[in-house]
């Protein structure tokens, strides 16, 4: 059964705002109290916190689907929707976090850094907080906004400071065995490290991490063999030991061909041309293993390499490697520059930064926003009273201004949104707005498509109005005749 995992695909979503709720308070002697709609509840978020403790993505990788909770709707009451609860997941150190087309989203080291995946819907607002001066009884709250869903890849680069490369068997996992307390699988076939291992090792006062990469072969840059799937582990890593095995015996190989073959991998791999290289020829404690390492000496350091002669069975040379790289890693560290606590910077908005943009595409008048496209995911479009609350807000913002600007006309058509989930208008300027524009509760007379019973209702009532009219005008003329006769 695989117990690791360095590669996943997730799928977060976050949880979606509690609607506002539309109330007035009703009691004895009180019939009509005032809005007391409270507010829902903001959905739950998706973070990704860095936890030391987590060495693979192995859970995600059974289930792959998280999703938080939703925030709860407001009451009357003036009470508001609880919270969504939030999801909080475990990765380890080094995970790099990308969307579906690699573009990198954040890039997780250190224990406890945290990046928000997916972020909750803001809850809605309940009538009494849409209560003003000029409109106050709002018969309408806003709706929930939906929570952030997406789907992630996240890839586990191992955080360590050494990386021994080479070919199947060639004897890292022992080497990291007697260099640290890493107890990895040892077996006398290849391909037997099936996943990275990591290990402290102690040099003097410096202390650094190695890693055994499974083993390279030719072709592993294209995905042969275990190569693909673990080079990544290498891309932290400030220093390459090839570890050389001097004690072969398939045909065609030898310390300075497995060289070759490697480091034409990494070539291939890219972004390891800047590392250091250090050579340790492994298994001298075997027959003609040290008379092989005596004639590749130096050949390898005519190359450029430094050169240790080692045995991890014997013991031997093993000093000597340990702190040539302790002392790598220590100048490694000292020319990083020095991190500093992370600054809070505040960039207010441009004063010319309308907060949208219009763009006219095929006749029709694209609107892009962050508050454009909140209010309208917000509005109850079944209420024209919310619609109308709708259509004063853009005007605040000034885009009844802006489409004027644009040479936009009346009746041309409005989308506000991305294509895949936009809202079309017939649009309808009103350069006034207010709640002097509306009427009875519910209603807005700038979507009047009146009913039936209404426009007889009123029709009657201009009857009556004009009846009554004409016998006052009747009166006062009869009144007028009389005064003139007498």
């Amino acid at each position: 059964m695989t117990t690791f995992v360095d590669r996943v695909e997730l799928h977060v979503a976050a949880g979606n705002g509690g609607h506002g709720c539309a109330s007035v308070h009703r009691e004895k002697f009180k019939p009509l109290g005032g809005p007391d709609g409270g507010n829902g509840g903001e959905g739950g978020s998706v973070t990704l916190v860095v936890d030391s403790q987590v060495t693979t993505l192995l859970e995600y990788h059974h289930s792959p689907k998280r999703k938080a909770t939703n925030g709860k709707p407001g009451a009357g009451g003036h009470r508001t929707g609880a919270e969504g609860q939030g999801l909080v997941l475990a990765v380890p150190d080094g995970t790099v976090v990308m969307d579906r087309k690699g573009n990198v989203l954040a890039d997780l080291v250190g224990h406890g850094t945290t990046f928000v995946a997916a972020q909750g819907g803001r809850g809605g607002l309940g009538n009494s907080a849409l209560a003003s001066a000029r409109r106050k009884a709002p018969g309408f709250a806003l709706l929930g906004e939906p929570g952030e869903a997406r789907d992630i890849v996240m890839e586990l680069k191992s955080v360590a400071d050494v990386a021994l490369v080479g070919y199947p068997s060639a004897g890292k996992s022992s080497l990291i065995s007697v260099l640290s307390a890493a107890k990895p699988k040892i077996a006398d076939y290849p391909f037997t490290t099936l996943v990275p291992n990591l290990g402290v090792v102690t040099a003097g006062s410096t202390v650094y991490t190695i890693a055994d990469v499974p083993g390279l072969i030719p072709g592993a840059s294209q995905g042969k063999g275990l190569g693909l799937e673990f080079l990544r582990h290498v891309e932290r890593c400030e220093v390459l030991v090839h570890v050389l095995d001097c004690a072969t015996l398939e045909p065609g190989r030898d310390p300075l061909t497995d060289l070759e073959t490697i480091e034409a991998e990494l070539a291939q791999y890219g972004g390891l041309e800047d590392r250091p290289r250090l050579v340790a020829l492994n298994k001298i404690d075997v027959p003609d293993g040290q008379d092989i390492a005596d004639l590749t000496r130096a050949s390898l350091e005519e190359r450029g390499y430094r050169v240790f002669e080692v045995s991890a069975i014997a013991h031997k040379g093993l000093r000597e490697l340990s702190f040539a790289l302790a002392e790598i890693v220590s100048e490694a560290r000292a020319a990083k520059p020095v991190q500093e606590n992370t600054r809070i910077v505040i960039r207010p908005t441009a004063v010319d930064d309308a907060g949208f943009t219009i763009e006219e595409v095929d006749g029709a008048y694209h609107i892009r926003g962050t508050k454009p496209e909140r209010w309208v995911r917000q509005t109850d479009f079944a209420n024209d009273e919310a619609v109308g609350y709708l259509a004063d807000r853009l005007a605040r913002l000034g885009i009844e201004q802006e489409l004027w600007k644009v040479g936009a006309k009346e009746g041309d058509t409005v989308v506000i949104g991305p294509e895949e989930n936009a809202v079309v208008f017939d649009w309808e300027p009103t350069m006034a707005a207010g709640a002097e524009m509306l009427g009875r509760r519910g209603e807005d007379h700038r979507f009047e498509t009146q009913r039936p019973a209404v426009d007889r209702r009123r029709e009657k009532q201009r009857g009556r109005d004009s009846a009554e009219q004409e016998y006052l005008d009747f009166e006062a003329l009869s009144s007028d005749r009389e005064q003139l006769e007498q």
